[in-house]
């Protein structure tokens, strides 16, 4: 029996995970759970599972919920998060959660000895360097939740990595694909939501029309595999049922296909090594069709570039670009600024920017910075 926390239960990762866990009853026990401010989802997930251990961010919710159950353990902040990602009976945690907090969670549930299961990009997009080095000292396999990285994970498994000569993120290109690039500035929110084979929340469902989510991938996987940013690219795939392609030295290319449902890799994710079956869909071919590749235009999606820059200037840059971008396409999403507006607001405040060496505190403190100026920005 192995015993999770899950850090964003009330998310789209966090309720496709305790699904998986529902139907791994006999594997897997959830112990804790931890979201931002859902009192009432997060209660009724605990009433589920039997859960007394629960943290949330809002300290206003978090005094409801524990005025509600004063019998359980109701953690707030930041460092709820923490207590419940380090509680002794915890074996693994799951993080989902979105925001940097992700970050000083997965940092103090390592130092604890705990196994990662990670789905935040914020975590490695911010510090990745630090807390892969983290894991390697503490002897902890991360093992991504992304469909990319998981698929890009199970490739590797056997392989040494010397023989990996490039690695392929498939992307869909996102609800705005197949829009005229002079259209795209009058896009609207609702519009740009409407992925074509993923359900997601929405902040990813955007970032997938920008590609910012490609080129948070590109950091996340240079950190993850150890492979440097040239080697990893980015190719259109709109079926979304090949999910990632390795190609090693002697020309071989392996892939990882399934349907786009992440309970598939939150399932490997948890059971890791182990594989089982939990009746989840499975794919058929003869009734997928046709599967195609094509590049990303670079004038569609600049985002891919930008995060490249990111990472080779290193130190803060990459966690001051994710703020702004977070910032970037909330205001989207409110109607503020255009949806080309994004990624103009993105490098603008990279541009303001001057790095430092990652540390925890730097990046907080870049994090708070980077979002007050997107929230600042204004559109030329």
């Amino acid at each position: 029996m192995k015993r999770i926390a899950v850090l964003g239960s009330t998310g789209s990762i966090g309720t496709q995970c305790l699904d998986v866990a529902a139907r791994l009853s006999d594997r897997i026990q959830v112990v804790a759970l931890a979201a931002h401010h859902d009192h009432e989802r997060l209660w009724q997930q605990a009433q589920q599972f039997g859960v007394r251990h629960v943290a949330l961010v809002d300290e206003s919710a978090s005094a409801l919920l524990r005025e509600r159950q004063p019998d359980w353990h109701v953690y707030s902040g930041d460092e709820g998060l923490q207590a419940v990602a380090t509680l002794p009976e915890v074996d693994m945690v799951v993080v989902g959660v979105a925001g940097v907090c992700g970050l000083a969670a997965t940092v103090a549930a390592l130092r604890a000895g705990k196994g990662i299961a990670l789905a935040s990009k914020e975590v490695l997009v911010a510090a990745g360097e630090s807390v892969m080095s983290l894991a390697k000292e503490q002897g902890i396999p991360v093992v991504p939740i992304d469909s990319e990285h998981s698929a890009v994970f199970q490739c590797l498994q056997g392989e040494r990595p010397d023989a990996v000569r490039r690695i392929l993120l498939t992307a869909s290109g996102g609800a705005l694909r197949d829009v005229p690039l002079e259209e795209l500035p009058f896009v609207t929110p609702e519009r740009a939501l409407q992925h074509p084979t993923w359900r997601m929340g929405a902040k990813i469902t955007i970032d997938s029309a920008t590609l910012m989510n490609k080129g948070l991938e590109i950091i996340e996987a240079h950190w993850l595999f150890g492979v440097p940013a040239e080697q990893i690219e980015v190719i259109l795939h709109p079926q979304s049922i090949v999910h990632a392609l390795v190609e090693m030295c002697d020309g071989s290319v392996l892939a990882q296909m399934g349907l786009p449902d992440m309970r598939l890799p939150i399932q490997y994710a948890l059971l890791y090594p182990e594989r089982v079956d939990t009746a989840l869909p499975r794919l058929n071919l003869t009734q997928a069709g046709a599967l195609t590749f094509a590049a990303p235009d670079p004038r569609r999606y600049p985002a891919l570039q930008v995060a490249r820059d990111a990472l080779a200037i290193g130190g803060t840059m990459p966690a001051a670009m994710n703020a702004a971008n977070e910032i970037a396409v909330a205001r989207f999403l409110k109607g503020e600024i255009r949806f080309t507006d994004i990624v103009r607001c993105v490098q603008d405040v990279m541009e303001k920017h001057r790095p430092q060496p990652a540390t925890l505190e730097a990046v907080q403190a870049v994090d708070s910075w980077a979002r007050e100026q997107a929230h600042l920005w204004k559109s030329p």
